[in-house]
């Protein structure tokens, strides 16, 4: 397989269809359907996780409802696989608390003319200034 010469464009669909469906409540649930069932990895604040199983149970152990979020910049790169590597920065609030800013990154890979989230890494950008 080669490069994707449409990353950027991937990319930046991928990034406003999965924020859609993770922002919206009533549909949180259906994010599942971006991942494998056994060759995807997340890791949410440090916690690792395999399989889209696991990461719909840490995805609806989430305890907020309402999220708002502003995507700041979507930065993409062809890997030599035919997939996509994301980088996402943004600030989001959940419910009434502060706005934070987060980062997360996405590797997408393809398979039979779509692609599944293999590699997913989510961070709050809080520091520790103390």
């Amino acid at each position: 397989m080669s490069l994707n010469p449409q990353y950027e464009e991937i990319g930046k669909g991928f990034v406003q269809q999965y924020y859609a469906i993770f922002d919206d409540p009533a549909n949180r649930a259906n994010v599942v359907n971006f991942y494998s069932a056994t060759d995807s990895f997340m890791t949410f604040e440090g916690h690792q996780i395999q399989g889209a199983t696991k990461i719909l149970e840490k995805v609806q152990s989430l305890s907020f409802q309402k999220i708002t979020r502003v995507i700041t910049t979507v930065d993409s790169q062809p890997t030599f696989d035919g997939g996509v590597l994301i980088n996402v920065l943004g600030r989001l609030q959940c419910d009434d608390d502060p706005p934070h800013a987060f980062s997360q990154v996405f590797v997408l890979k393809a398979n039979a003319g779509t692609f599944f989230v293999a590699h997913d890494i989510f961070r709050l950008n809080i520091h520790n200034s103390a």
